[in-house]
């Protein structure tokens, strides 16, 4: 459902991924494209129509393909990006940790669901930092995350997670590099819908707006960048 099971690894080579892995955490799930029009509909509240915006490990494209903007570019290491793209969304085959080929301040929201915990720390430097550049004042970074804190026995189910992140240690880590944290949800989805539960989607708005997240183990963090 999310791309909780979705990891670019293989040393930054355009067009690829480790081998096995689409056959592993990265399967096909005919839920998805369900859930993430819930999802999308949810996180539009921080994406105005009139938004330029910009996912990062995209893969299937589900964020970007449920959401309502002006401009939605879709970047993923994969070459799936080009094959699963919208007509409306304009699919980019790169490294999300270099974002040079696009100029300063050029987007208003950058998104990344399950992204960070596959990258080492110089890697996520390289990657915030390059938000930072291309967001424009008060634009947005907004990230869905596995949470350490709840889903310390399966975090690790996925072979290729390299980092660790808790609803408080990635607050203050965006925090350290400038960033200004304005959102933090530590229970807001489930760690993966790959099992009997993807077919429930439609139980997905309920879900989201529920004090109670029964087997919740992934966060929402919305951190700025600061207005000049």
């Amino acid at each position: 459902m999310t791309r909780q099971d979705d990891a670019p690894v293989d040393g930054g080579v355009p067009g690829s991924y480790q081998p096995g892995y689409f056959e592993t955490r990265l399967a096909p799930n005919p839920a998805r494209s369900d859930i993430w029009r819930h999802l999308g509909a949810y996180l539009q509240r921080w994406i105005a129509p009139s938004s330029d915006v910009l996912e990062l490990g995209a893969g299937w494209c589900d964020f970007s393909n449920a959401i309502t903007a002006k401009r939605v570019v879709a970047m993923d290491l994969d070459d799936t990006v080009e094959r699963n793209a919208a007509r409306q969304v304009q699919a980019v085959v790169g490294d999300c940790t270099d974002l040079s080929r696009f100029e300063d301040a050029s987007f208003d929201v950058v998104f990344a669901s399950n992204l960070l915990e596959h990258l080492e720390r110089a890697a996520t430097n390289a990657l915030v930092d390059g938000v930072q550049r291309i967001l424009r004042p008060g634009g947005r970074l907004i990230l869905m995350q596995p949470n350490f804190r709840l889903a310390p026995r399966r975090y690790f189910d996925d072979y290729t997670h390299v980092a660790i992140f808790t609803d408080q240690s990635l607050s203050d880590y965006l925090t350290s590099r400038g960033m200004q944290v304005e959102v933090v949800k530590p229970r807001f989805m489930p760690l993966t819908m790959k099992s009997s539960g993807a077919r429930l989607s439609f139980l997905v708005p309920w879900y989201l707006a529920s004090p109670i997240k029964p087997l919740a183990g992934q966060m929402l963090v919305v951190a700025s960048r600061p207005k000049e």
